[in-house]
């Protein structure tokens, strides 16, 4: 599937707000998880089929909980917790 109609990057965080997304391209996306007082940044490069039905999944909202997010709060979580 071609998202040329779409910028990137896109942002997308459960609803828990607990795991934030930041979608870099059709093929790339970084994920803060939140757990308890710390955070972890994970940074993929989809090569498996099932990560790059995780990138559809995320950007055609296609899961339960996933809702839209922002560059401002992705951004304040990297800089809260000193991730980037």
């Amino acid at each position: 599937m071609s998202y040329k109609g779409i910028d990137f990057p896109q942002y997308r965080k459960l609803s828990n707000d607990k795991v934030f997304y930041c979608v870099l391209s059709e093929l790339e996306f970084h994920e803060i998880q939140l757990i308890g007082s710390k955070a972890n940044l994970y940074k993929f490069r989809a090569k498996q089929y099932p990560e790059k039905l995780k990138i559809i999944d995320l950007l055609q909202f296609d899961q339960n909980g996933i809702i839209s997010s922002n560059q401002d709060e992705y951004e304040e979580l990297l800089k809260h917790y000193s991730l980037g």
